[in-house]
């Protein structure tokens, strides 16, 4: 209806105005997105609710891309980020046993996960940032350091 000019007006995440304006509009530079925040949507992955092995890996998948960003860790240096100094990024890594305990996964998982996709910025940039037709800034999906909401928990032991 927005495109037939039957409505003037669309709200919505950021996500969405700006995938359909690219996708769907005849001339998307036509059409403006303003940069008003008026409501907050959190997006994030859907899964069954009577899984809750699924839903703790799911979780700790994304809190560990976010833990990677915050600590440095990028898909490119994960591997020699093994030997760091620091115990929370070799226990994510795999280096330090038992984090994979609690998942009923092996340690390495958090190494493939950094590894194989890289932390949550590698991949907010990849998807949303500004390099994509997309060109999202972070604003509240930067790491809470960086004016964001975006946080790891501890690890733990």
């Amino acid at each position: 209806m927005f495109f037939t000019h039957q409505c003037g007006l669309i709200t919505d995440d950021h996500i969405w105005p700006r995938g359909t304006r690219l996708y769907n509009a005849p001339n998307s530079a036509d059409y403006v997105i303003f940069p008003e925040l008026l409501s907050k949507e959190p997006l994030g992955p859907i899964i069954r609710n009577d899984d809750k092995r699924w839903f703790d890996v799911v979780r700790w998948v994304v809190l560990s891309t976010v833990l990677a960003e915050e600590e440095g860790l990028t898909a490119t240096n994960a591997e020699a980020l093994k030997t760091s100094g620091n115990e929370e990024v070799r226990r994510l890594l795999g280096v330090i046993p038992g984090l994979g305990r609690g998942l009923d996964l092996d340690d390495a998982w958090g190494w493939r996960v950094v590894s194989q996709v890289g932390n949550y910025g590698e991949i907010y940039d990849r998807n949303l940032g500004k390099g994509t037709r997309l060109g999202m800034e972070r604003g509240l999906n930067a790491l809470w350091t960086q004016g964001g909401l975006m946080y790891a928990p501890p690890l733990g032991e």
